[in-house]
């Protein structure tokens, strides 16, 4: 195997959701840097393998990315895992990759579970653009004002969210952004799997009355309303003028006619026309 630094992403609940491609990394590295050592310990008992684990959190950082880096430039294989997921999404696992890269280390992925990208699937949301914000502030005035910044993004908006947060958080989203389509989806992948689907104010209602549920949550907003509307527009003038027009002529004409930039009109045209 290579040098450098792996980024590895492991289960985010069923422990067999993990690649052969993985396992060939996580058995052959030199060491495994770990957000949690036991998480990882286990799932190492699991698949039978056996290696250094070394921690790598938001709390020790700062002092054991030179410890990592230095390994790296001794030409060591560095695995890097969170506990559950994809490395580098909400965890600080970017900027050990952005001093990587710096010091001229060799950078892999090893693609794998996403609790984001599950959690669109299951959706029933538009999937063709979305924005991951991460977790809201747990102040609601600082909850608000985040919100607001994202009110007029036209994409699916994607949320990691406290349980115990997940009424008061559905409120202020209904507030903001308006009674727009969501979906709750917690504990994807495990036993429990759970996803609710209705309108911000409807899921708000329930799980006021209802408690906080357990486990994790992943929660999906839908785009404006408006911007829905806009995009069958888009869509229905697309596929009349891919009727009897190559696609790059389709765009740049629908592009003259309306405010949208002519590259997202063609990125657009040409899923349609995989379609058609």
């Amino acid at each position: 195997m290579a040098a450098g630094l792996y980024v590895l992403a492991t289960p985010i609940g069923n422990a067999r959701d993990i690649s052969l491609r993985a396992l060939d990394v996580l058995k052959g590295c030199d060491v495994i840097a770990a957000e949690d050592t036991r998480v990882t310990a286990k799932l190492l008992a699991i698949h039978g393998i056996s290696r250094p684990l070394i921690p790598y959190n938001d709390h020790n950082g700062q002092q054991m990315r030179p410890q990592i880096l230095s390994q790296l430039e001794r030409g060591g294989v560095v695995a890097l895992v969170s506990d559950a997921g994809t490395p580098l999404v909400s965890d600080p696992g970017y900027k050990l990759v952005r001093e990587a890269i710096a010091a001229g280390a060799n950078v892999v992925a090893i693609p794998g579970p996403s609790a984001v990208l599950a959690g669109l699937t299951l959706s029933g949301l538009p999937s063709d653009r979305f924005l991951f914000a991460g977790f809201l502030p747990s102040r609601a005035g600082e909850r608000g004002s985040a919100l607001e910044e994202l009110k007029t993004v036209r994409a699916t908006l994607v949320f990691f969210e406290s349980a115990q947060r997940l009424a008061d958080s559905l409120a202020a989203m209904a507030q903001v952004l308006g009674d727009r389509p969501a979906a709750m989806t917690r504990e994807l992948t495990k036993l429990h799997e759970e996803v609710r689907r209705g309108t911000l104010r409807e899921l708000a209602a329930h799980y006021a009355k209802a408690g906080a549920p357990k486990g994790e949550v992943t929660l999906l907003v839908g785009p404006p309303l408006e911007a829905a509307a806009d995009d069958a527009k888009l869509d229905a003038a697309l596929k009349a003028a891919l009727a009897f027009m190559p696609v790059k002529a389709a765009a740049e004409m629908i592009a003259g006619l309306t405010d949208i930039p002519r590259k997202q009109i063609y990125a657009r045209a040409l899923g349609l026309k995989d379609d058609l």
